[in-house]
């Protein structure tokens, strides 16, 4: 009896030890949880209380009734999506723009990051980073009006060289087969400099020792930058290339829409612009939020699926 009286004792004052750590933790770190404290809210209040809402999708919604008393009608406006005349093409477009993207817009922050890092002249390292981050700060709509400037068929400046070659003049932004180019080189040119800071900031953590090793083992520059500061980035590259297959299936809806007009429709309407045609202009709230809910959906799958063979494949993962 004294025995189990004395475990009782022991295991009771352990968690009472537990309980102190723990809210001297709290005690000690409390500042950091009043920092914190704000984004948690926010995530809160604006992403997870508004998911309350995506019942409508599998309803009838019926905006006198409110969600609760709308009608249940399950996955009838999924059928009806997946059943459409546009559903394969807004899917080919949609997931066409998204690879092209990561084909391109990816690889290219990662060559810019160590380019810069390999330059040793500060004042011209400075000029070129101002130079490419300058675009990141144009909003959308000033981003779309500078590229129909340029490729404008009536005295824009791509179109003036292509005469002096004897070509055009081209209806860039109304030819179907040139939007995705476009709307895939122009974003590269927009956020490389930006997107490029993480890679230069993992590229400053490379211990200097190493590029002294390999080049007592005679490496040239290419080689370090190969051998060395590539593999010391490779994690960076993995967790953000998992984000980014995480976010296939959403293409920019702003962009997307100020590029489009009634001649390149089959090329640009993806599903962010199709939600905003039937949800917001064609009121079909219900069949809206199926929509965006596949779409959900698929980015959701993807992501835990991308993020499951990299941990497999080198041990580097979101979790």
């Amino acid at each position: 009896m004294e025995r189990i009286a004395n475990g009782a004792m022991s295991e009771n004052r352990a968690r009472t030890s537990l309980r102190r750590r723990a809210l001297g933790g709290w005690y000690r770190n409390w500042r950091l949880y009043v920092l914190l404290a704000p984004v948690i809210v926010y995530f809160i209040v604006f992403h997870y209380v508004p998911m309350y809402g995506v019942q409508i999708a599998f309803k009838n919604f019926i905006a006198v009734e409110g969600i609760t008393g709308s009608p249940w009608v399950g996955f009838a406006h999924f059928e009806r999506f997946f059943n459409s005349y546009y559903f394969w093409r807004l899917l080919r477009n949609t997931i066409g723009i998204s690879l092209y993207e990561l084909a391109v817009s990816f690889p290219v922050p990662i060559v810019l990051a160590l380019m810069l890092n390999e330059l040793r002249q500060e004042a011209f390292k400075r000029f070129v980073q101002t130079v490419t981050y300058a675009p990141h700060f144009l909003s959308t709509v000033v981003l779309v009006g500078i590229v129909a400037l340029f490729l404008s068929p009536h005295g824009g400046l791509v179109n003036h060289v292509l005469q002096w070659f004897g070509i055009g003049p081209i209806g860039f932004m109304t030819e179907p087969g040139w939007f995705k180019t476009i709307f895939v080189l122009s974003g590269v040119w927009q956020q490389m400099g930006w997107s490029s800071i993480i890679y230069l900031a993992a590229l400053a953590a490379v211990d200097p020792q190493q590029h002294e090793a390999a080049i007592m083992d005679g490496a040239s520059r290419l080689q370090r930058v190969i051998h060395v500061n590539l593999p010391s980035i490779m994690p960076t590259i993995v967790i953000l290339l998992i984000l980014n297959m995480g976010s296939i299936m959403s293409v920019g809806f702003e962009k997307v829409y100020l590029m489009q007009n009634s001649k390149n429709i089959e090329a640009s309407d993806v599903i962010s612009t199709y939600v905003y045609q039937t949800g917001i202009i064609g009121s079909q709230f219900s069949y809206a939020a199926a929509i965006s809910l596949f779409n959900s959906v698929i980015n959701f799958v993807l992501l835990v699926g991308v993020n499951a063979a990299a941990r497999r494949m080198n041990e580097t993962s979101l979790w």
